[in-house]
């Protein structure tokens, strides 16, 4: 069995390799301290089994679980947490198991028994995605979003973004200063953002609201939008029927 270690705490990570170093079946591919490496990781090394920890400085073992989830052979996980509110029902739904800080060796070998016990099958994804349903990922909007590259993968914070842009199949991910080239589509992608803070101006672009410095009004009930950035777009009419809130707001 082959199994990556994701705490971004040191002792935590060395307590599990030692409660791992007990069962002769098992070898350690890999050891994360964060969310982003914890992906790259799980790519790289296939692990048949990922001890998650929920809460990273990065990202959070959900963020994980999203980029994974529709990944071809997604692991199995068990979370590490040192909280119960973090909906132990959902992990008990989906996921192998959870573990509540601390915990010792008994329980953790309980853990590993419960994983080698579960029949191989090829919906672990599908059951990593209605994780995230369970837990309210379908209806809670990302707080980062996860920027695979060559070598490294990062997290941005969705407060740094301004707007995204479709370009053809590839989202570009506009921040102060910096942009990110995502392979996702621009609808996949709003779907993820708070439409407290977005908004879908047209076919190419989501922006934040804040960013929007001045509107004005043009033909067929269409509006240009000048961004804080100088950046001109278009506020299709399509897209401004969809938000007719935001004419009172702005």
């Amino acid at each position: 069995m082959r199994v990556l270690i994701v705490d971004d705490e040191a002792p935590a990570r060395r307590k599990i390799a030692r409660f791992l170093a007990a069962h002769p079946d098992v070898r350690v591919v890999g050891e994360a301290a964060g969310a982003a490496e914890a992906v790259d990781l799980i790519r790289s090394e296939r692990p048949d089994v990922v001890f998650l920890d929920v809460q990273m400085p990065d990202g959070d073992g959900f963020d994980v679980v999203a980029a994974i989830a529709k990944e071809e052979g997604a692991p199995r996980v068990v979370f590490t947490t040192a909280h119960d509110r973090y909906a132990v029902r959902a992990f008990e739904v989906c996921a192998a198991d959870y573990l509540l800080k601390p915990f010792d060796q008994e329980r953790f070998d309980r853990a590993l028994e419960k994983v080698r016990a579960a029949a191989p099958d090829d919906a672990v994804g599908e059951r990593l995605r209605a994780l995230l349903e369970e837990f309210g990922g379908a209806a809670r909007f990302a707080d980062r979003l996860l920027v695979p590259g060559e070598d490294r993968s990062v997290f941005v914070p969705v407060r740094e973004i301004v707007r995204v842009e479709a370009d053809r199949n590839v989202a570009i991910v506009h921040c102060a200063g910096r942009a990110y080239a995502l392979r996702a589509t621009l609808d996949s992608l709003e779907r993820r953002l708070d439409p407290r803070d977005f908004v879908r101006l047209n076919r190419s672009n989501v922006v934040r609201i804040d960013a929007i410095a001045e509107l004005e009004p043009w033909f067929h009930g269409e509006y240009k939008a000048r961004m804080l950035d100088g950046t001109l777009l278009t506020w299709s009419r399509r897209y401004v029927a969809k938000r007719p809130d935001l004419l009172k707001r702005l």
